[in-house]
């Protein structure tokens, strides 16, 4: 894998977990979300902007 793709993934990560934590979701859909996001980086980011974020908001 490319070194600059490897960094964006990194920091896009990092701008996931960041969003989950500041969500006001229960403690346990957090710590799901951050997982998935930590053992499947680039899948668990992709998902949690599409489905995970937009299930917190209703």
């Amino acid at each position: 894998m490319h070194p600059l793709l490897t960094v964006l993934i990194l920091i896009l990560d990092i701008v996931a977990i960041t969003d989950i934590l500041q969500d006001d979701a229960p403690s346990s859909r957090k710590l799901s979300w951050i997982l998935l996001v930590l053992i499947l980086p680039f899948l668990g980011m992709i998902l949690y902007f599409s489905v995970g974020k937009n299930q917190s908001a209703h």
